[in-house]
């Protein structure tokens, strides 16, 4: 008697999102279960798109979203990042798993020491304000496009230095000389970086029992603070916020910051909890009260209207 078929994994085509899939397929292997990929191209794949100016996290995933709704796909897989902050309607976070290094990486520079005036490449708002706010001489020069693509801009000479994630690096198995890792303390990454997302649908219960060994619980708590923070702030890709979460002894701790490029444009905040969502609610209160309001308006985004940071009312659970 044959076994169950292979899940099938909606993915976006990019190189870095297949190697993500890739990931789930042998970690799905190790629990003694077939997958298959379901490359998919997205409204955030097509040429002219801007995602990150738009602050849409949807573009990325909104495609595999409904391939996944309507039964085309078993299972979609996304860095956590591009995840919007709420599930679609029918699906879950089915599983998180173990994530990888959530830090940002200075490519191009030896020591990480960037000369005066230096043009670094990123097309993200948090990272343009972090660099600038230590460095406002610098030169941030918008670079979009797959990993590749941006190494080859570094290669070319159009840039001085580029900004990548750790992790993103480290999945396509590129080892760029004269990579500096930067400490969350100096560049707050994205929250979800460096982790991944499997989405299922909520009434797929074989799929979901499938996929609990792939589930990480410190990892999933992290991010879950994480997100909750992202929907308090009304949050998108251009958010200018970094924040980042670490579950140890059943309390998780969320740091964060929302900074903007002019001068004192910053706000940052600590506080932990044993509830994800309840610590994300207190470091969204620290920072509205310390000014991050004006700075996320001029970004586009803002806190949920039905919130009340005073009281925590309205608040995610």
């Amino acid at each position: 008697m044959s076994g169950p078929r292979p899940l099938r994994i909606g993915t976006r085509r990019s190189p870095l999102a297949l190697a993500q899939a890739r990931e789930v397929v042998d970690r799905l292997a190790n629990a003694g279960r077939a997958a298959e990929l379901v490359p998919m191209a997205t409204a955030g794949d097509l040429p002219g798109s801007r995602p990150g100016e738009l602050g849409v996290k949807g573009l990325f995933v909104d495609d595999i979203a409904r391939a996944l709704r309507e039964g085309e796909v078993d299972l979609a897989v996304h860095s956590a990042k591009d995840l919007p902050a709420a599930d679609p309607e029918g699906l879950v976070l089915a599983a998180v798993p173990e994530r990888a290094d959530p830090r940002d990486v200075l490519i191009g520079v030896p020591g990480g020491e960037l000369p005066p005036g230096a043009r670094v490449g990123t097309s993200s708002l948090r990272r343009r304000a972090q660099l600038l706010h230590v460095r406002p001489d610098l030169r941030v020069v918008p670079v979009r496009g797959n990993v590749g693509t941006r190494l080859a801009r570094l290669g070319s000479g159009e840039v001085d230095a580029l900004v990548l994630a750790a992790a993103g690096l480290a999945r396509l198995g590129i080892e760029p000389p004269d990579a500096v890792p930067l400490e969350p303390a100096r560049m707050t990454p994205a929250p979800g970086q460096g982790a991944l997302a499997v989405q299922a649908r909520g009434a797929d219960a074989p799929t979901l029992a499938a996929l609990v060994s792939l589930d990480h619980a410190p990892s999933r708590r992290a991010l879950a603070a994480e997100r909750a923070l992202v929907r308090l702030l009304g949050g998108g890709c251009a958010l200018p916020l970094g924040a980042l979460a670490e579950e140890r002894g059943g309390t998780v701790r969320i740091s964060a910051v929302v900074m903007g490029v002019a001068a004192g444009e910053v706000v940052a905040a600590t506080a932990e909890s044993p509830e994800p969502e309840a610590a994300a609610a207190e470091v969204a209160r620290l920072l509205l009260e310390g000014g991050a309001g004006p700075i996320l308006a001029a970004a586009g985004a803002g806190p949920r209207d039905e919130w009340n940071p005073a009281t925590g009312g309205g608040a995610p659970g």
